[in-house]
């Protein structure tokens, strides 16, 4: 089955040969996100809580470009750059899934740029 690449209007530029998202079937597939605006500028530098808002909503966007929405999440992949942030990241995280979350996992580990405090890459399945 061929995938349809996903492009909301506003997207940032891309830091490598990737798109946002691909829909393949019912399935949708969101790239791990940055918080970067449709300049590509960083959005919250120095605070987790922000970042994750922003990944967030550009996921939201992901998602409403291929039909979808948050609630069709079933897996979310999650790096967080310092442990001292998983606390914001999960405060932000549980106003997007309020009950019944997604399946997830969450490492710490360096991400793209050293500015960059968490990154979230989603899989969905339109119901």
């Amino acid at each position: 089955m061929p995938f349809v690449p996903l492009i909301p209007k506003g997207s940032p530029p891309p830091l490598a040969p990737y798109s946002p998202g691909s829909a393949a079937g019912d399935t949708i597939y969101v790239s791990g996100t940055l918080a970067l605006d449709q300049s590509g500028a960083l959005v919250g530098k120095d605070d987790a809580r922000a970042q994750t808002r922003h990944i967030l909503k550009t996921i939201q966007a992901v998602l409403e470009a291929g039909g979808a929405n948050t609630s069709d999440i079933a897996y979310n992949m999650i790096f967080i750059k310092r442990g001292q942030d998983y606390a914001a990241m999960n405060e932000v995280y549980r106003e997007f899934f309020p009950s019944t979350p997604p399946a997830r996992f969450c490492i710490i580990c360096e991400l793209v740029r050293p500015e960059f405090l968490v990154e979230i890459s989603s899989v969905a399945h339109k119901r």
